[in-house]
């Protein structure tokens, strides 16, 4: 019977560059943590006065927008703002909307009326759209949406107006921090390797194969159910470890960092790639491409 032994060696220490200690040194600050004692300071969130020195509530990174200083911690729940897109799960059919877990604080809500109906049509939604809603969208369902707006209490309005959102058919999700998740113009991406991604900015990430081709005629509610190639499944299986380990190291996420990843691990196994101290290598690897192309 074969066993897979790994024995602990020396590794080789890589000299990182000053360009990449630069980018690390962000103000960091821990909770009690004095950020300043200048009474001149608006305090924001993640803060608050402890004689008359403004202090750190939370763990996190300090922000400075004039006046104001606030701290963004860096384990949270997501906080949407207005266009943010997001991956998120049909958690329950309610009348004239659907709920959607979207890993924030409250459930997100999609309005029957923020919806395409099947075929593009333009019209007022009726009682027999009401009736059908759980034919268009059922608990478990998995959806890219984007944010339309905040309510008061912080939940989410969605909507899939546009045939880039709609329901995910074949894939894989992976869970990361939302501040892992680089804010860039689109969040939708087909990598040279074989394989689409979503990043949401709640910090659920979707893997797929490239579709061939979009049906327009479904208006976001087609799924292909047909086979997925070896090949394709293999080259998300790698992503999907590729997506953990950078979760792992704090390096941030977007189509350039996932995609100096994925070459970064071509000489390892799939299986291999979570293991440690591949791992480690591989994130390294990953930092210097991003410092080389930065410098």
């Amino acid at each position: 019977m074969a066993a897979d032994m790994r024995l602990p060696t020396i590794r080789k220490q890589v000299a990182l560059s000053s360009s990449l200690s630069a980018l690390d040194g962000k103000d960091l600050v821990v909770p009690g943590d004095v950020i300043t004692s200048d009474t001149g300071f608006m305090r924001g969130h993640g803060t608050y006065m402890d004689e008359e020195k403004l202090t750190a509530s939370v763990a996190g990174e300090v922000e400075r927008v004039n006046k104001l200083i606030c701290v963004r911690p860096l384990k949270t729940r997501f906080n949407g703002e207005v266009g943010d897109v997001v991956v998120g799960r049909i958690t329950e059919v309610q009348q004239k909307r659907w709920k959607v877990e979207t890993n924030s604080r409250l459930d997100s809500v999609l309005l029957l009326s923020s919806v395409n109906l099947p075929g593009g049509e333009l019209r007022r939604r009726s009682a027999e759209d009401e009736l059908t809603m759980r034919d268009y969208l059922q608990e478990g369902d998995l959806i890219s949406a984007e944010v339309q707006s905040v309510f008061s209490d912080g939940a989410l309005s969605l909507h899939t107006r546009s045939l880039k959102y709609g329901k995910l058919g074949q894939g894989v999700l992976v869970q990361l921090s939302p501040s892992l998740i680089k804010r860039q113009k689109t969040h939708f991406h087909n990598l040279p390797c074989g394989a689409s991604i979503i990043l949401g900015n709640n910090g659920f990430v979707w893997l797929y194969p490239t579709p061939g081709h979009q049906d327009e005629e479904a208006g976001g509610y087609y799924t292909s159910l047909e086979p997925v190639s070896l090949s394709d499944r293999e080259v998300i299986s790698r992503l999907r470890n590729c997506l953990l380990a950078l979760g792992a190291h704090k390096v941030l996420l977007y189509d350039t960092s996932v995609l100096y990843c994925y070459e970064s691990s071509l000489p390892h196994q799939i299986k291999d790639i979570l293991k440690p101290e591949v791992m480690e290598e591989i994130v390294m690897m990953t930092r210097q491409k991003l410092v080389e192309l930065e410098g």
